[in-house]
């Protein structure tokens, strides 16, 4: 297979360059061997300061081409809230619904979502019922998604507890895009895209017109290892401040938990107790940097098949904890 020839041609170049030390290449041949026996894992790529260490697919589409990042969108989602507040698009994190955005509140919302905060939406503590799961189907099939993601009931207090449901992230993007005047699109590729270098095709969008907020997104994998290296520069690259110094730390600060990983969420990014940023997908696509370990890795996988805590991507975070973090 190609993608086999490329993936081994590419541990080579590591493993006899001089300028590796032999502890690394050794750790660079055992990333190869682990991801050779993740059946659903594409692509791997993993940098340590400036020098990508592995870069390879041993399956899927390749480095070059784009892969389905799913519920990594929600992290980027999450950068690009930093900027809009930046920008003055909205007053701070604690900006309500109802005040920032009141045209997309239905007349039948339930009670109390114009008192959302933008801090609920992006840290996944609206209070809603979700979307997610076994209730996606219905959500996505809706005329509206942003009204029928209003109209959920309200499980919990706002700002309480995460509820995981894509369509919080999905109105928080609605939001963005009232709130800034552009679409999630256009501020995707004006933050991140054009001072990072990377493309970034439009996706799917709604029935009112509004970019999926929190899937669907697609990036190359060079493209996810560029915005790994931002976060693990403290939202630099390449010596520009892509996201602001006050609105990295307050991403990478524990604001809530999951109560399916247990991993601690900030704004829009898991936080492992190895020391891991991470944004997460279904099915294994992971953008991840270790700022203690100087280390930056992004993973695509099979989008269509499950990777949960115990299966896939309980293996791939056997791989970041282990031969990855060895590395440095």
């Amino acid at each position: 297979m190609p993608n086999r020839r490329v993936f081994s041609a590419g541990l080579l170049a590591v493993l006899t360059s001089p300028f590796v030390h032999r502890a690394a290449a050794q750790t660079a041949g055992d990333i190869r061997l682990f991801a050779a026996n993740l059946p659903q894992l594409h692509a791997i790529m993993v940098q340590r300061g400036g020098d990508v260490l592995v870069a390879g697919a041993p399956r899927g589409p390749g480095l070059d081409r784009v892969a389905n990042i799913k519920s990594c969108s929600k992290s980027i989602v999450g950068l690009l809230t930093g900027s809009a507040i930046a920008q003055g698009a909205f007053p701070s994190v604690y900006a309500a619904l109802g005040t920032v955005a009141p045209s997309l509140i239905p007349t039948d919302a339930t009670s109390g979502v114009a008192e959302l905060t933008i801090e609920d939406l992006v840290t996944l503590r609206a209070g809603l019922e979700g979307t997610s799961g076994g209730n996606y189907g219905a959500w996505v099939n809706s005329r509206n998604w942003v009204a029928y993601a209003l109209r959920r009931p309200m499980v919990a207090t706002p700002g309480s507890r995460m509820i995981y449901s894509t369509g919080t992230t999905h109105i928080l993007g609605a939001v963005l895009a009232v709130a800034t005047g552009a679409s999630l699109l256009d501020q995707a590729r004006t933050v991140l895209g054009r001072p990072l270098g990377i493309e970034i095709p439009a996706w799917t969008r709604d029935p009112q017109g509004y970019y999926f907020g929190g899937n669907e997104m697609a990036l190359t994998p060079r493209a996810m290892l560029r915005i790994a290296v931002m976060m693990r520069d403290g939202g630099q690259f390449e010596g520009r401040q892509i996201v602001t110094p006050e609105w990295f730390r307050a991403s990478v600060r524990r604001h809530t938990r999951s109560p399916w990983s247990g991993m601690d969420y900030g704004y829009g990014w898991f936080l492992t107790g190895s020391g891991y940023i991470l944004a997460r997908g279904y099915g294994g696509q992971i953008i991840a940097a270790h700022p203690d370990r100087n280390l930056a890795i992004a993973i695509t996988s099979d989008s269509n098949a499950p990777a949960r805590s115990d299966g896939h991507f309980g293996r791939l975070m056997d791989l970041l904890d282990g031969p990855v973090l060895a590395l440095a």
